[in-house]
């Protein structure tokens, strides 16, 4: 096996869901729709918010951030995907896939940050609701996103500025629609020991202690008086959401490890890039009047502009 640095010699291929020819422009309609309803269905949830000021609570205002982080997340995979079967080249550039990765780092590292304000947010509304608005006030939860996002940032460059340093071998096919820092580190023929301690070290501070918060802050709303309940109705959009997000997480991580089969890893990739993101909107709007009833408002505004 010839190694070599990559961004001086080749391109990695993407080898995505399928070789088949005959599936290609099945899978760029099925994908192309889930993109268009991802985008869609998100920004309406992200302008009936904007536009409807009983909406504009702390709870709502990390609803509309998660819409946007989940419009960004899937558009830094799915168009090159679409691009790449409509032209009908597998193949992404030394450069490009290791910005695809920082992307895709930095987005999902975001919306773990914004569930994790959500459940934190429940657990003040339903157990301290005397303090809400003290605790919960906007400047506050600006700057938790704001350092979620800084967070978010600074773990994908320090992923991304690692790859950098690897060589890699003539083996360059990646069996994902995206570029995985996981499978990247995989092919490379140089010694990988400190990029995989980081990603394990990384995984277990900004997967499992936010989890742990999810879980601590549900515990006690369910301890709480009235808690079974109010955790059902009030936070079950958002437990869904959890379940979905964390559970294709682990899923595409472990499947990875566990199977050889490249086809199976990246079926599974699909739910965590894609199938959960499209489903947050309707999870949110489809369990929620208030999200429901400000849809309606902005609907009937903008027909009355025609």
């Amino acid at each position: 096996m010839k190694s070599g640095n990559l961004s001086e010699t080749a391109e990695f291929l993407l080898l995505g869901l399928s070789e088949d020819s005959e599936l290609q422009p099945l899978l760029f309609c099925l994908f192309l729709s889930m993109y268009l309803v991802i985008v869609l269905g998100n920004l309406l949830i992200m302008l009936a918010i904007i536009s409807d000021a009983h909406l504009h609570t702390p709870m709502y205002f990390f609803l509309s951030n998660l819409s946007l982080i989940d419009i960004c997340f899937t558009t830094t995979t799915i168009p090159k995907m679409l691009m790449n079967i409509q032209t009908q080249s597998i193949s992404i550039s030394y450069m490009g896939c290791l910005t695809q990765i920082c992307f895709v780092l930095t987005f999902a590292g975001l919306e773990n940050g914004i569930l994790v304000m959500m459940a934190c947010d429940r657990f003040v509304a339903i157990c301290h609701p005397l303090r809400c608005n003290v605790i919960m006030n906007s400047k506050f939860c600006g700057l938790l996103v704001l350092l979620s996002f800084f967070i978010s940032i600074l773990d994908a460059l320090v992923h991304t500025l690692k790859a950098l340093q690897l060589s890699f071998c003539t083996d360059l096919n990646i069996p994902y629609f995206f570029c995985e820092l996981a499978h990247i580190l995989k092919l490379a023929c140089s010694d990988t020991l400190i990029n995989n301690i980081l990603v394990y070290l990384v995984t277990s501070l900004l997967g499992v202690v936010p989890l742990s918060g999810i879980i601590f802050s549900y515990t006690q709303i369910v301890s709480s008086a009235g808690g079974k309940y109010k955790a059902f109705s009030i936070c079950g959009s958002h437990l869904i959401v959890v379940t979905l997000f964390y559970g294709t997480g682990f899923g595409v991580y472990l499947s990875s490890e566990a199977t050889r089969s490249s086809r199976k890893s990246a079926i599974v990739s699909v739910m965590y890039m894609v199938v959960t993101p499209m489903m947050n909107p309707f999870i949110y709007s489809l369990r929620n009047k208030d999200v429901m009833e400000a849809l309606r408002k902005l609907i009937t505004r903008i027909s009355s502009f025609h």
